[in-house]
């Protein structure tokens, strides 16, 4: 399934190639990306669509401690690789183009 690079969806991609190995939980992203749940979640399933990542509730028994199981999101190789190719896609289509990055500031000289 393709998946439609937003900012968004990149912030989330940056938080877990920071760490492709480690897993990660919903509210640890919230706070890692500065993002509500509802736009968190649906992200994380067109991830999970896409086969970039695997989630998978962790083995506990919530009596003993206390809480649900969380469910851990965990990057794909796959998912790793084609989210580093889509963020420097995103990157270089970001990129000033080249006159405006060459132009002097207000004030420099040109020299």
């Amino acid at each position: 399934m393709p998946l439609r690079m937003t900012v968004t969806v990149a912030k989330v991609l940056r938080v877990f190639l920071e760490d492709a190995a480690e897993p990660r939980y919903g509210f640890d992203l919230m706070q890692d990306t500065g993002l509500a749940s509802g736009t968190l979640y649906p992200i994380l399933a067109r991830l999970e669509g896409a086969g970039w990542i695997i989630g998978e509730h962790e083995a506990i028994d919530p009596e003993i401690e206390g809480r649900p199981a969380r469910r851990y999101y965990v990057l794909t190789a796959e998912g790793a690789k084609a989210a580093r190719e889509e963020l420097a896609q995103l990157s270089e289509r970001l990129r000033p183009p080249a006159a405006v990055r060459r132009s002097p500031r207000l004030g420099e000289n040109p020299i």
